[in-house]
């Protein structure tokens, strides 16, 4: 699908945030016009903003206030939670370890994932059993963001509930066996001004031209900093231009697959070419570690009855494309 978009449309899901949950919701004309404007950006775009999502726009800002101070830290301080194998590569990246097609990334990040116990999804969860590593300064880094995780989490899954009713679906299509028990992902990225990294490890881009790889992402950016770009079918690149209180979403791979290609995830990079340092925080809201993604019958329904991608194990297509088990070569997602 795609379009030659040219700007990205705003979305106000308050109607859904307060409804999507009651089982008349689909009676409701707001919560209808929603339901149609989410359908109209996924086939469009594949990025929108939402406004309304409810979370306090204090917290959207501590996030990343906190996210600058931490990257202002020493190399010293910030190694203090370096990515390692033990960790299941959670943790912090320096600038340049991230690869995205081959290419240095030149942005650093800590990385976050749901915690796996050991044994859990048995050796197709191993490379990220673990927990999250969080820094000691600023002392409630931990705190805020397990609530922030936590806020975004739902609030993910109530736009899921959305795009399911979109796509012809039950609300709950996307939950049970597929979604309801989700993993998800969480990168606090910061992307340095050009002119502070030596000559001989720039490269062009802070990330370089990807689609990410789960169901949906919901992007917390600085507000003065224009950097995120989408490109459109023509191969223009349009900026997201940041709007405050908003969330700039898009949907990824494993909902391409779902929709059995009636939604597309939409290539995107980033370049600062802002004199000031930029913060990004992307939380990526994803199917069950351990389910099997394949077209769902109600989408094959508008698509000719077949299925246009081959059934995949989330976990293992996770794991595959973001290779965890090896982090210098890493192509997570920067936005």
């Amino acid at each position: 699908m795609g379009s030659d978009f040219q700007t990205i449309p705003v979305i106000d899901i308050g109607p859904l945030v307060e409804k999507i949950d009651d089982p008349k919701m689909t009676n409701d004309a707001e919560m209808r016009e929603v339901i149609r404007m989410l359908d109209k950006a996924c086939k469009d775009a594949g990025f929108f903003y939402v406004k309304g999502h409810g979370i306090p726009d204090s917290l959207v800002k501590e996030v990343r206030d906190i996210t600058h101070k931490f990257f202002g830290l020493s190399c010293e301080d910030k190694l203090k939670i370096k990515m390692r194998p033990a960790s299941g590569y959670r943790g912090y990246q320096r600038i340049g370890e991230n690869i995205t097609k081959g290419k240095p990334d030149m942005h650093e990040a800590i990385d976050c994932y749901r915690a796996i116990d050991p044994g859990t999804y048995g050796t197709l969860g191993k490379p990220l059993e673990g927990s999250n590593l969080w820094p000691d300064y600023p002392s409630h880094f931990k705190e805020l963001m397990e609530e922030y995780i936590c806020l975004l989490r739902d609030l993910s899954r109530k736009i899921m509930r959305g795009i399911a009713l979109a796509l012809g679906g039950t609300a709950d299509a996307f939950e049970g066996q597929v979604a309801g028990d989700p993993f998800w992902v969480m990168r606090l990225i910061g992307y340095p001004v050009s002119s502070n990294i030596p000559e001989t490890q720039r490269t062009d881009t802070g990330c370089g031209a990807h689609t990410d790889y789960g169901l949906l992402t919901l992007v917390n950016q600085d507000d003065d900093i224009h950097a995120l770009e989408v490109r459109n079918r023509s191969g223009e690149w349009i900026c997201a231009v940041p709007i405050p209180g908003t969330f700039v979403c898009n949907i990824g791979d494993m909902l391409k697959i779902w929709s059995n290609g009636l939604y597309e995830s939409t290539l995107h990079r980033v370049v600062n070419n802002s004199p000031k340092y930029r913060v990004s925080v992307a939380f990526f809201y994803e199917p069950n570690f351990d389910t099997c993604i394949e077209p769902a019958d109600f989408c094959k329904q508008k698509t000719g009855g077949i299925a246009k991608y081959e059934k995949s194990i989330y976990g293992e297509h996770l794991v595959q494309k973001g290779r965890p088990y090896e982090a210098t070569s890493k192509i997570l997602c920067g936005i």
